[in-house]
């Protein structure tokens, strides 16, 4: 019998889908949305902050200010926890900001319950991740075509730009936009493999705080804005004032950026198409033009 998991990661509950074990899924996030077929399920975590009535300047004062006093950024239901009886609860300890980190689920884990953290830092941690819950949930062949079509697509979009003129389009990857913040983790990555340079990120590492001034001096080509947390819409509306004299596009960061999950390589198809639309078809993502400044 399959265990019954609950996803405090969206990017987790992505993978379980994908692996075939949907409803083996007893509990989420209140950020699962992806598949659709997880909204609707117990709710086991919530986030303190809502994004959707705060500016930028305030969500980052706010997640700052809790982070450095030790403070979680979200309420773990503990009872719920318990009536749902979980064989494995899957979550996270690499970034404060974007799930329950094992440490705050302390006080909530049942006795009984597995706990997985998934820490990935760079695309082959991703997959890796992938195959390790692939591993623990019994299904380590589907496990393995996931991984297999994620690091195809990627590959391919690698290929189609390999020969393109050196040197490469400088492209800012902006993970908040006030303050902005530089990719972090896997998005230098996915700029370098969709034929860009990162001039502020580094692979593997956090995302950090730079200023706009910053990132200007480095004559980016390109901005992309994807803000963790929000799709093309929202990222557009928050960026709507910059008025950057270089192009700027609006993504769908929540899905195919901020996410440790397959559909990474669906950003690197996108980020490619930005910077070499000659080279990579458009792959029909959410994307917003911004207007230009002076």
């Amino acid at each position: 019998m399959p265990p019954r998991i609950c996803s405090l990661l969206p990017s987790a509950t992505e993978i379980v889908a994908q692996l075939g074990l949907i409803d083996s899924l007893v509990g989420v996030s209140e950020e699962c949305r992806w598949p659709p077929e997880v909204v609707g399920k117990p709710v086991v975590s919530t986030a303190r902050v809502d994004p959707g009535e705060l500016s930028d300047g305030q969500i980052d004062r706010l997640v700052r200010e809790s982070v450095g006093e030790g403070r979680s950024l979200y309420a773990v239901d503990a009872e719920l926890i318990d009536r749902l009886a979980p064989d494995l609860i899957v979550t996270q300890d690499l970034c404060a900001v974007c799930a329950v980190s094992s440490e705050g689920l302390a006080g909530a884990c049942p006795v009984d319950t597995a706990l997985l953290s998934l820490d990935p830092r760079t695309l082959g941690d991703v997959a890796a991740s992938v195959r390790a819950l692939a591993e623990r949930l019994g299904v380590p062949a589907r496990g393995g075509e996931i991984v297999g079509e994620m690091e195809e697509k990627i590959d391919a979009v690698a290929r189609a730009v390999r020969d393109r003129p050196r040197p490469r389009p400088r492209v800012f990857v902006a993970e908040w936009i006030d303050p902005p913040y530089c990719g972090g983790h896997w998005v230098p990555e996915m700029v370098a493999r969709a034929g860009g340079a990162d001039p502020l990120g580094r692979a593997g590492e956090p995302s950090r705080r730079v200023s706009w001034s910053e990132v200007l001096a480095r004559e980016p080509q390109l901005v992309v804005l994807a803000p963790c947390g929000f799709g093309a819409e929202e990222a557009a509306a928050r960026g709507a004032q910059l008025r950057l004299p270089c192009r700027t596009v609006a993504v769908d960061g929540d899905s195919c950026y901020s996410r440790p999950a397959p559909r990474l390589a669906d950003g690197v198809r996108q980020l490619a198409h930005l910077i070499h639309p000659d080279a990579v078809p458009d792959p029909g993502l959410p994307e917003i033009e911004l207007a230009r400044g002076g």
